[in-house]
This record gives C-alpha cells, sequence and structure tokens, in this order.
C-alpha cells in the first residue's frame, strides 16, 4: 500500500472574460443572456455565454467599425 501523495495539479488561470464586438446583434443576445443568467446565480450557463462569445466574435476580427 501506497502512503504518498499524488504531485500537484496545475490549473490555468481561467480566461478574460469575453466583450462582445459592438453593433453585433448576436452578440448583444449573448451578452443579455450571460446577465440574465449571472443575475440568477446559473454560472454555467455564464460560462456557456463566454464561450459563445468568444467563437462568435472571431468572424468579427479583421472588420473595420464604421
Amino acid at each position: 500500500m501506497t502512503t504518498t501523495m499524488d504531485e500537484p495539479v496545475d490549473l490555468p488561470l481561467p480566461l478574460d472574460r469575453p466583450e462582445p464586438s459592438p453593433r453585433c446583434g448576436v452578440c448583444a443576445a449573448l451578452a443579455r443572456q450571460r446577465a440574465e443568467a449571472e443575475a440568477e446565480g446559473d454560472y454555467s450557463k455564464v460560462s456557456d455565454c463566454n464561450i459563445e462569445i468568444r467563437e462568435h466574435r472571431s468572424p468579427h476580427r479583421g472588420r473595420r467599425s464604421s
């Protein structure tokens, strides 16, 4: 029987909270859903919304603001 402990787990820092792209209806809707989930204490949904915003924003990169 072994009585030694495993090595400690090294977890990365959480990602920054993504900001929705301005003037994008999809980003705005996701940001509203995230705010509602946060107000309800549903942090799993907050995390899901953050992922969706982060992934949706990628097409916005490289576009010029008008």
